[in-house]
């Protein structure tokens, strides 16, 4: 668990660093520029197209891809929210539900309900941090489907126990899916290039008078667009960085579904440990 985000956290302070580094780099860069060749600049008689004919365009470029990527970003990481909250609410019901089995298998099934999703909180969350899932939860999915087959198409609670069976795994499955970024790396890069380009080409039109309050300006401007493109890429990871989904949910659902295990078979009576983990028998 903790290899996995570490793992997680590297990744994403790499592209922190190299997102901040190209941002300062192209501000340094066009205001030395703007130094060098701002004579030639000024003596420059001739009609054809100048920097600041590309700034507008370069502007609109720059907005345009930043406002797409937000918002894809946006939707992937509501959808990985959407979909863990609805899973800990189909586990607590899961559980509710299997109070209806035959007595032959109802303990078997809340306990294979209250172990998957310790092992999802313990295990599988840390694993989104990298975008994949863990095996752990499924040995307790496993386990549960087994239970219903020596149950029986018979018992009244069967349909009621496959549909929401079901709805949890297809719920987890979005949750994972989701956990991987959803803009293509190709995308981002581009998108980086160009604010860096935007900014060179605004300094590159800084005037000669007012030159302190204009290159503070840009200065701001710089940090705002390097800040956004940093929320963009901690957004599109939902389960790592700065801004993350925690697992509140399932872990109330955990707790509750626990005493409420315990409050029926009594404490120590669970087949697997606090994080999920099958028991030797």
């Amino acid at each position: 668990m903790i290899a996995s985000r570490g793992v997680g956290s590297e990744r994403n302070r790499y592209h922190v660093i190299i997102t901040i580094v190209v941002a300062a780099l192209a501000l340094i860069g066009g205001l030395t520029a703007h130094w060098v060749l701002r004579r030639r600049l000024e003596e420059t008689e001739t009609p054809s197209l100048t920097i600041r004919d590309f700034v507008l365009p370069l502007q609109t470029l720059t907005v345009f891809v930043l406002a797409f990527v937000l918002v894809t970003a946006s939707t992937s990481n509501g959808k990985a929210d959407e979909a863990a909250r609805k899973e800990a609410g189909v586990v607590d019901h899961i559980f509710e539900v299997a109070d209806y089995a035959p007595a032959s298998q109802r303990q078997r099934l809340q306990a294979d309900v209250v172990c998957y999703a310790r092992a999802v909180r313990a295990y599988e969350w840390p694993a989104m941090a990298d975008g994949r899932g863990a095996q752990q939860p499924s040995t307790w999915t496993t386990d549960f489907r087994a239970a219903l087959k020596q149950m029986g198409t018979e018992a009244s609670a069967f349909n009621m126990l496959v549909s929401a069976d079901k709805e949890r795994s297809e719920a987890r499955q979005t949750r994972i899916a989701e956990s991987t970024p959803a803009i293509p790396s190709a995308v981002y890069w581009l998108t980086l290039a160009a604010l860096a380009f935007l900014v060179v080409a605004l300094a590159l039109c800084l005037p000669r008078k007012n030159v302190l309050l204009v290159t503070s300006g840009l200065i701001v401007l710089t940090a705002l667009l390097t800040t956004v493109l940093l929320v963009i890429r901690d957004v599109e990871r939902p389960f790592s960085g700065a801004i993350q989904i925690s697992p509140t949910a399932l872990n109330g659902v955990a707790e509750d579904i626990t005493d409420d295990y315990t409050a029926a078979y009594g404490k120590g009576r669970l087949p697997c440990t606090d994080k999920g983990v099958k028991k030797n028998a």
